[in-house]
């Protein structure tokens, strides 16, 4: 495989393939970057609103023509004076990593990770966990995940975990996400929330629960 970057010494690997679709995400120390493959989506769009900003994860397809212009919005808290750290795009797969102000995708204190993922339909929640929990174990052994919450009620799926990571086995310092997962009409939607701790406290969790269960699916 290419690399449309230079491959890092360490890193860790997370990825599934369903349907034709090959997700590969490389995580180094500090943040994430993504491998895509496939036809190529729309551009992301962002807006600051009212002091919050909003970050829209936006696609078109051609097979739910008749719903227009999928988009997934959610409100990240302003508290953090959030700015874009990076975003790749190519193909099935559109990455976002957002990061305080005044911080950098090198050194920081927590990111959110939003990934929307093109063609990829029907996957059941428990599958979703089970996938990134796999992956995380491979440079983790000793990684662990809760599950929050999930609905698997009404057509779009949605599924709240938590993967907490002691140590892993090419960085000594601890790293832990809050994951948000939902299912679109035709694509999937992996959010991610991390912070450098062992474990996320119940106000962490709390608070980003409730952030990740307002978001919304609409269109346009």
């Amino acid at each position: 495989m290419n690399y449309p970057y230079k491959k890092p010494d360490r890193h860790r690997r997370w990825g599934f393939s369903k349907g034709g679709c090959e997700i590969e995400v490389k995580r180094n120390i500090n943040h994430t970057k993504l491998i895509l493959m496939g036809s190529k989506i729309s551009k992301n769009k962002f807006w600051v609103k009212k002091k919050r900003l909003l970050f829209i994860v936006a696609f078109v397809t051609l097979t739910v023509s008749a719903f227009g212009q999928e988009i997934l919005k959610i409100d990240w808290p302003d508290e953090y004076n959030w700015k874009i750290g990076s975003t790749q795009e190519d193909g099935k797969v559109h990455m976002i990593e957002l990061i305080p102000g005044n911080e950098t995708v090198d050194k920081w204190t927590i990111i959110g990770t939003m990934m929307s993922v093109k063609g990829v339909k029907n996957i059941p929640m428990d599958n979703a966990v089970k996938m990134m929990f796999d992956q995380a174990k491979q440079n983790a052994p000793k990684a662990t995940v809760t599950l929050i919450e999930k609905n698997e009620s009404g057509q779009n799926h949605w599924v709240i975990f938590k993967i907490e990571t002691p140590r892993s086995n090419n960085d000594k310092n601890p790293e832990s996400q809050l994951y948000y997962i939902i299912q679109g009409e035709a694509s999937l939607y992996i959010n991610f929330v991390a912070i450098k701790e062992k474990t996320l406290s119940k106000e962490f969790v709390d608070k980003w629960t409730t952030i990740f269960k307002n978001a919304e699916l609409v269109y346009q």
